[in-house]
């Protein structure tokens, strides 16, 4: 795995981007003490949405949110 600073990562984008896209993986350490902060992959290699259960209505209905779907929480709890 390459790591880089914000600055090395914000210089190469477009190096690092064609990288991740033949498979490597590219840390990004953030601040002085240089600590790391995110991991960029693939977008088949990143971790996929986690399925809920329906409880009782499992098997029996499904249910899907539209990427860009938004609600307040006061809204979804009807205040």
């Amino acid at each position: 795995m390459t790591t880089l600073s914000v600055g090395e990562f914000k210089a190469q984008f477009s190096d690092i981007l064609e990288e991740v896209r033949r498979g490597g993986v590219v840390g990004v350490r953030y601040g002085r003490a240089k600590k790391p902060v995110a991991v960029l992959v693939s977008a088949e290699h990143a971790p996929g949405r986690a399925t809920r259960k329906l409880g009782l209505l499992e098997g029996k209905a499904k249910f899907r949110v539209k990427a860009g779907f938004k609600m307040t929480d006061a809204e979804l709890l009807g205040s």
